[in-house]
């Protein structure tokens, strides 16, 4: 039985986590924890999970978790998890970060999006990439996993069979997206306020959002070569699910049915990925942690569509994936 620690319990993510582990047959959650003004017990947090787990969230001790532990959730924000991960580290669990800390190579590149001095340096090279479909073999080794963000999961497996293969042109990808008002966490701001999101829709970031060179660095990864994307972010009125629609140049001529056979060639033995023949809906993949992909052709565009839930696929659920294949269990437990 794995012993799961989840750091930062008090969140949206550290919610998911806490209902994904209570159904996992191989884990059990052994520690909760997150900031002293934040701690009570976990149903006292989160109405529901009356009846259901009355474990106390209390503050972080680390001789306590090197007992209660082996693998450690991390659930904070960025620019605060660098701080507790190398103290996580020491204790001999491996961890899974949820922050964009260890998800970018370049610390340049970090530091000019996250304004933030790294650290963490010296830990950056140990972190495996968590997008399974992708880097599972890097995975199964390492100690520490940068799980990665909600929207680089989307965009990325929505075009990735194209990028091995060098179909299309690595210079001109556009992601346009639209996410839940989840996608903003859990402490309220203006922008998210009932007031402003019902029955509305707007963009943010514009050509400068964090996730950007997140989706050049593992798009470059699958590519071989460097790739360049435009990414445009938009937030709706629903509370979960990211779509995610990529527009890309191909290199050469191909037909939808072409398209079709390459993609279920690339995920035909992926439990989670499945590729549709129509245009995905964000209701199909709420609360799963499923990405449903459909390809085609428009006017000689390739166009990917994508949807995912961003807490569970793009955050937690991703996380226990991540954690099945480090313990070598089936990938769908406590998932599927």
């Amino acid at each position: 039985m794995i012993r799961v620690a989840i750091i930062g319990a008090s969140g949206y993510t550290g919610l998911e986590s806490i209902e994904i582990v209570l159904r996992h047959p191989e884990a059990q959650l052994t520690y909760l924890t997150a900031l002293p003004e934040e701690c009570c017990r976990a149903d006292e947090a989160f109405g529901s999970l009356k009846g259901r787990c009355s474990m106390t969230i209390e503050p972080l001790h680390l001789d306590k978790l090197s007992r209660q532990a082996d693998v450690a959730l991390c659930c904070l924000p960025h620019k605060v998890s660098m701080s507790f991960v190398p103290k996580l580290l020491e204790t001999g669990i491996k961890v899974i970060d949820f922050s964009a800390d260890y998800r970018l190579k370049d610390v340049t590149v970090y530091e000019e999006y996250y304004q933030v001095e790294h650290t963490d340096t010296g830990n950056l090279p140990r972190a495996a990439f968590g997008l399974p479909e992708l880097f599972r073999d890097r995975i199964k080794e390492a100690s520490l996993v940068a799980n990665p963000g909600c929207y680089p999961t989307g965009a990325t497996l929505a075009i990735a069979p194209l990028l091995r293969k060098g179909l299309i042109d690595t210079q001109t990808i556009i992601v346009n997206s639209v996410t839940g008002v989840s996608g903003g966490g859990k402490n309220p701001s203006p922008v998210f306020h009932f007031p402003n999101m019902n029955e509305n829709i707007l963009p943010y970031a514009i050509g400068s959002h964090r996730h950007m060179p997140e989706m050049e660095q593992i798009a470059s990864e699958v590519a071989g070569e460097k790739v360049k994307i435009l990414f445009q972010p938009h937030v709706g009125p629903f509370d979960r699910g990211i779509l995610s629609t990529v527009y890309c140049d191909p290199k050469t001529e191909m037909s939808v049915e072409e398209l079709g056979e390459l993609y279920n060639d690339f995920y035909g033995n992926e439990p989670f990925v499945q590729v549709l023949d129509g245009p995905p809906a964000v209701k199909n993949v709420a609360k799963s942690n499923y990405c449903h992909v459909y390809p085609t052709i428009a006017r000689g565009k390739i166009i990917c569509f994508s949807v995912i839930d961003n807490l569970i696929k793009g955050a937690s659920g991703q996380a226990i994936q991540n954690m099945n294949v480090i313990f070598a269990l089936d990938e769908t437990l406590g998932l599927a």
